[in-house]
């Protein structure tokens, strides 16, 4: 017994107290290396890094069993390296996201198991999207559909990750996990923001060339106008532009107002700093507009006058830009967003738009999910609309899921920045006043962005959109003026009920 004790104090020694800060440290770190260079060598990398994962995998699902915020972090980690994942092999990260949400979800409703309390997620928000689910599952019966597969592939992208609101309001429970997840986010931004600099001022790496050109079609989107541009860890500049745009406003949005400590405010404003001149470097359009949008709906919602002075001096010198003459390919590339009559691209998705409004007019239904775009060409190449490019995320759900899937999707868009902005007025608390306007800007940008682009469905956009939406529903209930001022109310309308029915 005496030996057993020796031992388990040596283990509690070396692994607790020096922390693996000795010879036996060094020892595993030797061995770990060793056995995985043998696993590589002779399984190869794909069964090696599988290998791995699942040796590391077992522990962390059970952290992220125990902690909903580690699996939502995890998350936020493959929604920004998944891209980069797939220039070098086919690895099943999109289908891993998928199981991390489905078991993030099961956790839930295992810890609720015995109290069962679902009012982390009381919010009219919550209903229109559990009414979303429900219309994606029964699209599986649209009698327009020619593919079942294309369905299941569709509802991934579009149905399945917005479970993560329901994990996010749950793990949401304190303001301190909220602004976490925040930061962490900003933080995984800026990196992909540095990355992309670093493409621009030392030129893309050997492997990033060689998957470049390995597309002629991918080689003629990147590289315009003259000049290679720059697309971060991401598969495309646009995809990586919009994500710099509606975050560098996010960051702008917190900067200024007064809730943040000056070198906090300072670290914000030069992240925006880098995601804007990393956004320019992409060379996309749409990003472009999506700054001052974002912008003006900040003065709007703020109307302060010194707000006012400042975006109006930022406005005229912005102007000024865009209408000088210049040289530069990436200021004649910004010049041009903002001339869409001059744009190729901006008049043939018009004629597109013309052409398909009376189908969409005629079905209600729609066509079925995943007709178009990639997996139309995939799943249902015989169907005329498996060539259309639907160059929206709004057309793309009219296409497919018919006028009443995009009225429905429309108000759930609505009542997200309905009740942002609802919580943003009557909030006290100036911390999450500042929080709720940095989110409603994000919510409002990707509403417009979807306009021109496929956004809110494309990684790792619609796990932050997700993130923000239970944001908006959780940050109130962290407010103790908000809520006092909200039993009051409650407590006079029962009075007044009671008093009503004694004179009656």
């Amino acid at each position: 017994m005496s030996q057993t004790n020796s031992i388990s104090e040596w283990v509690r020694t070396k692994v607790f107290v020096e922390r693996l800060n000795n010879p036996l440290g060094f020892a595993l770190i030797i061995g770990i290396t060793a056995f995985f260079g043998l696993a590589i060598g002779f399984l190869g990398i794909k069964l090696g890094v599988l290998l791995f994962a699942a040796i590391v995998g077992a522990p962390l699902m059970l952290w992220v069993f125990l902690n909903e915020q580690v699996g939502l972090a995890v998350c936020l980690v493959i929604g920004f390296t998944i891209q980069l994942s797939y220039k070098f092999g086919d690895y099943p990260m999109g289908t891993l996201l998928d199981g991390l949400t489905m078991f993030m979800v099961l956790a839930v409703f295992i810890k609720q198991i015995g109290k069962p309390d679902w009012s982390f997620a009381k919010s009219p928000i919550s209903y229109y999207i559990i009414a979303w689910l429900v219309y994606s599952f029964i699209q599986i019966l649209n009698p327009e559909a020619q593919s079942l597969i294309a369905w299941v592939y569709t509802v991934r992208s579009m149905t399945l990750l917005i479970l993560l609101y329901f994990v996010c309001c749950y793990a949401f429970n304190s303001l301190d996990r909220i602004k976490w997840i925040l930061k962490f986010t900003l933080f995984l931004t800026l990196l992909a923001a540095l990355y992309g600099l670093k493409q621009e001022w030392m030129g893309y790496t050997d492997w990033e060339r060689a998957w470049l050109f390995a597309d002629p079609l991918r080689a003629e989107l990147i590289i315009q106008w003259g000049r290679e541009r720059v697309f971060s860890i991401f598969s495309d500049p646009t995809t990586f532009g919009i994500l710099m745009a509606y975050m560098a406003v996010f960051c702008i949005a917190l900067a200024m107002g007064n809730a943040f400590k000056s070198w906090q405010r300072l670290v914000l404003l030069g992240s925006a700093g880098a995601m804007m001149l990393s956004m320019a470097y992409g060379g996309s359009r749409t990003p472009v507009v999506l700054i001052p949008a974002g912008l003006v709906f900040y003065v709007i919602l703020t109307l302060r006058k010194e707000v006012i002075l400042v975006m109006g001096v930022f406005f005229v010198l912005g102007t000024a830009a865009m209408m000088k003459g210049t040289s530069n390919p990436v200021m004649l590339r910004i010049q041009s967003a903002f001339n869409p009559g001059e744009d190729a691209s901006f008049e043939v998705r018009e004629k597109n738009q013309a052409k398909i409004k009376p189908y969409i007019q005629s079905h209600p239904f729609g066509a079925g999910m995943g007709t178009t775009g990639i997996w139309g060409r995939r799943f249902s190449p015989n169907h005329w609309l498996a060539s259309f490019p639907p160059d929206s995320g709004y057309v793309r759900i009219a296409v497919e899921m018919g006028w009443i899937g995009l009225l429905l999707y429309m108000v759930l868009l609505f009542k997200i920045q309905q009740q942002g902005v609802y919580y943003y007025v009557r909030v006290k608390d100036p911390q999450i006043k500042t929080l709720y306007l940095g989110l409603n800007i994000i919510v409002f940008l990707l509403i417009v962005a979807s306009f021109p682009q496929e956004i809110i469905i494309l990684l790792p956009t619609s796990i932050i959109f997700y993130i923000s939406a239970a944001a908006i529903v959780r940050l109130k209930d962290f407010d103790p003026a908000f809520n006092e001022e909200i039993a009051l109310a409650q407590a006079a309308e029962k009075e007044n009920i009671k008093e009503a029915t004694i004179a009656s």
